[in-house]
């Protein structure tokens, strides 16, 4: 279990929350009332990752929420097999969540946390849709006129 500190903010809640068509999202609550937010969705496993979060839930409720490597390094290696997409998608919405509280609980971005800024700009993907062939070709127009680097 985490060491405990003056400053420790004990998990009081984990929930998890489906949003069509397929992601899976998880909310850690801490009983001084930081929230972190973390996403692990598997396509095709919501209730596979839903049934991991069941038992992490059960695991990790009253521990500090700033021990994020000794939840990490107990989740994974504290059962008999480890590892495989399932635990992998939900200790990795875990570990999000974690890092959204801490950097909430230190007023910094966790980009910051994490070393910092390692580019200024980067190219990301655009989705472009519609419900019939001119509504896409006209999607596909406005997404060339934009600049494809942020």
């Amino acid at each position: 279990m985490s060491l405990k500190t003056s400053a420790s903010s004990f998990i009081s809640k984990i929930e998890v929350f489906r949003v069509p068509p397929r992601w899976l999202f998880v909310r850690i609550e801490t009983a001084d009332g930081f929230v972190g937010w973390g996403e692990s969705t598997l396509e095709g496993h919501t209730e596979a990752i839903e049934g991991a979060f069941a038992d992490l839930a059960q695991r990790f409720l009253g521990w500090d929420a700033d021990g994020i490597e000794d939840i990490w390094q107990t989740a994974y290696r504290a059962r008999f097999y480890r590892g495989g997409p399932v635990l992998m998608s939900a200790l990795s919405g875990l570990d999000i969540a974690l890092w959204d509280i801490k950097g909430k609980k230190l007023g910094v971005p966790v980009w910051q946390l994490l070393g910092g800024k390692v580019r200024d700009r980067v190219r990301v993907y655009g989705w472009i849709g519609g419900d019939h062939p001119s509504a896409v070709r006209e999607a596909a127009r406005n997404a060339k006129s934009k600049d494809s680097l942020l």
